[in-house]
């Protein structure tokens, strides 16, 4: 199996609160509470370790409050090579109805100062050499900038490392820039990174076209239940998820990338590894927390993945 690295700048403690339904200003009662390490490079980690992998996990972490973090990375089995940083790694709320709507809180997460990048990039220097792909995901805590971020995978780049680029807004704008080898946006962070409209495939593809010029490879495009499209050089294809019961969205995206990283890396058929990636982010969303807690569940959400190819209209 292949050796990858996932970068996570600025993860959470994510306390996930399960209710019927959320009345604003007044008094809910919660079903269920659950607390998890999380951050998307985190996430994107478990499912691959699920999936066979061997991970490094790395980015920045909060010295005052790692105790989730490193009992998870424990579990797992992962390498935890993260900068500690002065402070607490942030905390999200997350509202889960039973709907399926999500409601999510955010907090703001510590500084990240220059002294921090830096020994991130020292580290990374020291250990990127024989990884097999690199997956840099999530937000930017404060301190780091955009442009920061696009030095950064011009850096990863300069090493031979395949990138995985998985961010949003001005982040995801200065990404695409340094020409990742892989991203996957949903339509709305691509609508607004590249500043066009790209519902239509036609758009889509056209998008897709322009990014590949830039040195992109794989552009995936995730659109919640309505699917997923995944433009190549020199082929497109879409697959369609099987209804299923939503407990929570929350890691749904982080688990189509580590699907598609674990078929692009493993050599798989390009429809084989759309339809196993679609299915794992479709487990995702029946659950609260990450990873693939059912194989065989598994099989039978693949078998009703539709996957075909993409004609523009």
């Amino acid at each position: 199996m292949a050796k990858i690295l996932t970068l996570t700048l600025n993860p959470a403690l994510d306390l996930t609160v399960q209710l019927p339904q959320l009345a604003l200003g007044q008094v809910n009662r919660s079903e269920t509470m659950h607390t998890h390490a999380a951050g998307k490079g985190v996430n994107v980690a478990q499912v691959l370790a699920d999936l066979g992998h061997h991970v490094t996990v790395s980015g920045f972490l909060g010295e005052d409050n790692p105790q989730a973090f490193e009992a998870l990375f424990a579990r797992r089995g992962f390498v935890d090579a993260f900068i500690r940083v002065p402070g607490e790694t942030r905390s999200n709320l997350k509202l889960a109805e039973s709907g399926g709507r999500i409601t999510d809180l955010n907090g703001p997460g510590p500084v990240v100062n220059a002294a921090a990048q830096q020994a991130l990039l020292d580290r990374l220097d020291q250990i990127a050499v024989g990884f097999d792909a690199v997956v840099v995901a999530g937000s930017l805590p404060r301190g780091v900038s955009p442009q920061w971020l696009q030095a950064l995978v011009l850096r990863l780049k300069s090493k031979g490392l395949k990138v995985a680029l998985d961010t949003s807004g001005e982040a995801l704008r200065a990404g695409l820039a340094a020409g990742p080898w892989l991203i996957k946006p949903n339509t709305e962070e691509l609508a607004e990174a590249l500043g066009c409209e790209v519902v239509s495939v036609t758009a889509q593809a056209e998008a897709a076209s322009r990014l590949h010029a830039q040195g992109i490879e794989h552009v995936v495009i995730s659109n919640g239940a309505h699917g997923v499209n995944w433009f190549s050089v020199g082929s497109a294809m879409h697959a369609t998820p099987p209804k299923v019961s939503v407990a929570s969205t929350v890691g749904a995206g982080d688990s189509l990338l580590a699907g598609m990283l674990h078929g692009l890396l493993s050599a798989e058929m390009p429809e084989q590894t759309l339809r196993t990636a679609t299915a794992i982010a479709a487990l995702a969303v029946t659950q609260i927390g990450f990873g693939i807690s059912d194989s065989a569940q598994l099989a039978q959400l693949e078998q009703r993945v539709r996957v075909h190819p993409l004609t523009e209209q």
